[in-house]
């Protein structure tokens, strides 16, 4: 195999997107005007003094050279510190560690039902019966796609909580409060997943093997099951690693909209308080998920689909 599709090749490129993520957002925080520290610590009602203010700032080692900053803060993050939260005053790991996991179950729920309507979607577009009902299935994912997560969770609300009564959002249950966030999450990622499954089902369908399995007596829906299937979905796999990156920052907002506490409600007040360090460890971690989850992708495609399999024979 060549060196570009090698396992060490992918990796170098993850480790170098990683590291361009982490300079880009250090160098950009440290641009943005106002200082969490002082936003917390020149508060009369503290009364501390300047001097005092100057040595809490030496102390979070505000006051060293930007180079300095920065290499002290690289080796943190690759040892596993991230340093500490002005205003929780606690490490910013800590704050992860407590907000992460309402986050990843919610974005986890969200892209399986993405996926579920993708794929219902995509069946229905190729077996439902009549011309119109097909063309109307497959203009949907272009609705989803257009509409807004803030409105579109706004709109559930409305209709299913203020309307109907079927949901309450005043204390509801831990599985009732997860009802409308996870298809507010799930139906914008839906949409590209349900389009190129739609395409990809298309293009097979038009391959030869498929006319000789018609030819052989299969039904329709028993070549699209058995065959098609089974070639259509691995390269909507590239697309649904690509989303499953969005599905944080879609969780962020959702969380927002139903005042759910995760990383968005640790986002919005991170940038609040202008809290650098929480901002930095999460736009890094957002990154690195981003990147693992499109590198199992990449690796697992050639074993889903025996094309790549040969191709990449063909050029070691």
């Amino acid at each position: 195999m060549s060196t570009s599709h090698s396992l060490p090749g992918r990796l170098g490129q993850a480790l170098l997107v990683l590291w361009a993520t982490f300079t880009l957002s250090f160098l950009l925080l440290q641009a943005l005007p106002g200082d969490a520290i002082l936003i917390k610590f020149l508060n009369p009602d503290l009364g501390l003094s300047p001097e005092q203010v100057a040595d809490i700032r030496a102390s979070y080692g505000a006051d060293s050279p930007l180079a300095e900053q920065y290499l002290h803060t690289l080796v943190n993050f690759l040892s596993g510190h991230f340093g500490y939260s002005v205003q929780a005053g606690v490490p910013v790991s800590q704050s992860l560690a407590t907000s992460l996991p309402p986050t990843l179950h919610l974005a986890g729920l969200g892209f399986l039902l993405a996926a579920a309507l993708a794929v219902v979607l995509a069946v229905l577009s190729t077996t439902a019966r009549g011309a119109w009902l097909r063309e109307v299935i497959r203009s949907l994912p272009s609705l989803f796609i257009s509409v807004p997560v803030f409105w579109l969770g706004i709109m559930l609300i409305q209709v299913f909580s203020f309307r109907f009564g079927l949901i309450p959002v005043i204390n509801p249950g831990p599985w009732e409060g997860l009802v409308l966030p996870t298809l507010t999450l799930a139906l914008p990622i839906s949409a590209p997943l349900a389009q190129i499954l739609m395409r990809n089902i298309d293009e097979v369908l038009t391959q030869p093997f498929v006319a000789v399995a018609r030819a052989k007596g299969a039904t329709r829906n028993g070549v699209l099951w058995r065959h098609v299937a089974r070639n259509a979905v691995p390269p909507t796999l590239t697309m649904a690693g690509i989303l499953f990156g969005e599905l944080l920052a879609g969780a962020v907002v959702t969380e927002a909209v139903f005042g759910l506490n995760g990383l968005g409600s640790l986002t919005q007040q991170a940038v609040g308080n202008q809290d650098t360090a929480v901002l930095q460890a999460i736009v890094v971690f957002s990154a690195t998920v981003f990147v693992v989850i499109n590198l199992i992708v990449d690796l697992l495609l050639p074993v889903l689909d025996p094309r790549l399999r040969r191709e990449a024979g063909a050029a070691s």
